[in-house]
């Protein structure tokens, strides 16, 4: 007689059309996760509605203004607090008078659609490389553990500097970013998934599947391992983001990123470091956004991972309270 799927744990999100309710009203009673994702949800709303803004401004991110920016001074933007005004609304870029809002917004551009890239590209190569690490052979499986060590040790930023030097400078510098960060840095994921789908190999509704015939390797990870895999891999994704964000800033600040004209937040901070005195505005305007931008997507992932588990934050919160008694 073949064996039933296993009952889900007290507390956990059932598989089933009413999962995403759930999570979705659990979500809904944390405010700290209602306000992560209206950050989000702005950032990514200015994100795309880029060039409207850009035209209701009249301003284009990559036209000079000579004029409004001190050439005796060395470049620094006429008027006070960078050179705001009611045609400029954050001001100019020091050394050029490029718009600074007009910059800001189609850096973010970039540097959300890299990290969002980076983290699917991960995620498909980590989850690829878990599963066939659980389910092949004890062999193949140490060989593919060896090599996921490997990958998680290695610097992905002195790699990455040196990848970008010798790609030929007209290949799209976004998508080898993407490309890069997500074919680095997918160690994690893959050690991740490859413990789940271990713990998930030994229950009752996975020993049916493979008892009743119903397919190979293939078919049970399809069928019957990604389905319980996909709380954790959703969680750990949305994890990853403020990281792969965090990357890409890091190297287009090095100078072998995004390369101008194209805007992006890590490349403003890597031109503003020389501007810090005479224009402080410069730097704290992309170097604010990259933070809340982090900061949201790391409050969120908590609350996602929360959601999907309310057990995990039970026990933290029983944690603490032993903490403080002790």
């Amino acid at each position: 007689m073949a064996l039933e799927r296993s009952a889900p744990a007290p507390g956990a999100v059932p598989p089933g059309a009413g999962a995403g309710r759930q999570v979705w009203r659990r979500l809904r009673r944390r405010p700290s996760a209602v306000a992560a994702a209206a950050v989000l949800a702005l950032l990514v709303l200015l994100a795309l509605a880029a060039p409207l803004l850009a035209q209701l401004t009249g301003q284009d991110p990559n036209t000079y203004h000579d004029d409004l920016v001190d050439s005796a001074r060395g470049g620094v933007p006429t008027g006070s607090f960078g050179g705001i005004s009611a045609d400029h609304w954050l001001g100019v870029e020091p050394g050029t008078g490029r718009d600074l809002f007009t910059r800001l917004l189609y850096g973010a551009r970039v540097s959300l659609l890299v990290a969002l890239g980076a983290v699917a590209v991960q995620t498909f190569v980590g989850v690829a490389v878990g599963l066939a690490a659980a389910l092949g052979g004890r062999i193949a499986g140490q060989l593919i553990g060896r090599f996921t060590d490997v990958m998680i040790a290695l610097p992905m930023l002195v790699i990455g500097i040196a990848l970008t030097a010798v790609v030929p400078p007209d290949f799209p510098r976004p998508l080898l970013l993407v490309l890069i960060i997500g074919l680095l840095d997918w160690g994690g994921t893959a050690r991740m998934v490859r413990a789940q789908a271990l713990a998930l190999r030994g229950l009752d509704f996975v020993d049916a599947a493979r008892l009743s015939g119903g397919g190979g390797r293939l078919r049970i990870a399809r069928r019957e391992l990604l389905p319980s895999l996909a709380a954790p891999v959703i969680t750990y994704a949305a994890i990853k983001v403020p990281t792969a964000i965090v990357a890409e800033a890091s190297l287009s600040f090095l100078g072998v990123g995004v390369k101008p004209p194209t805007p992006s937040w890590g490349q403003m901070l890597s031109s503003a470091q020389t501007w810090f005195r005479a224009d402080p505005a410069y730097v704290l305007l992309p170097a604010g956004l990259l933070f809340a931008t982090v900061l949201a997507f790391t409050v969120l992932g908590d609350a996602v991972r929360t959601a999907l588990d309310p057990r995990e934050g039970s026990r933290l919160r029983v944690g603490t309270r032993k903490e403080r008694k002790g």
